[in-house]
């Protein structure tokens, strides 16, 4: 019984409010994702962020729960995200002959473990900002990139032949 009044307990409220922060701002990525027929997507995104906020969220309350006791940093916590999310990110990432593939998604799972540690240290604004930048590089510099490749596509061409 005293297991489910911690769950009414203003500080797991507030815990429950960053995870689900998280998860919604990795859904958000992961949604402009697969809209673009991506392999990781909206669950996949959600569960980056969503994992990151709730390792940097246990990682404080077991801190306060023993400050004083032991030389506990939350930060070490943090650190081995990013270890955790470069060995999910190469998994990622496929060749083929010259060609390379899945950078971008792991670099967007990155930064989706890096929005959910954001969330978990409370830094709403900051991974807000983050989530609506991210879509940003995902959308508009997705056009823009492919312009350019295009217009390079055309250009080259007519060098190869002499003109």
């Amino acid at each position: 019984m005293n297991n489910i009044l911690n769950f009414l307990d203003p500080t797991t409220a507030d815990m429950i409010f960053q995870l689900t922060v998280a998860m919604l701002l990795g859904m958000l990525i992961g949604a402009e994702r697969s809209t673009s027929n991506k392999t990781a997507g909206m669950r996949t995104y959600a569960l980056i962020s969503l994992g990151s906020c709730l390792f940097v969220v246990i990682s404080h309350a077991v801190s306060n729960q023993y400050l004083g006791l032991t030389n506990f940093d939350p930060m070490r916590v943090a650190s081995q995200i990013v270890v955790g999310i470069g060995f999910v990110g190469g998994g990622l990432i496929m060749t083929e002959g010259k060609k390379v593939s899945g950078i971008t998604t792991a670099a967007g799972l990155w930064v989706s473990a890096g929005i959910g540690m954001a969330v978990g240290f409370h830094l709403y604004a900051l991974s807000i900002f983050v989530t609506l930048t991210t879509l940003f590089i995902f959308t508009a510099l997705w056009h823009l990139e492919r312009a350019i490749k295009n217009y390079s596509k055309r250009h080259s061409s007519h060098g190869e032949n002499g003109d």
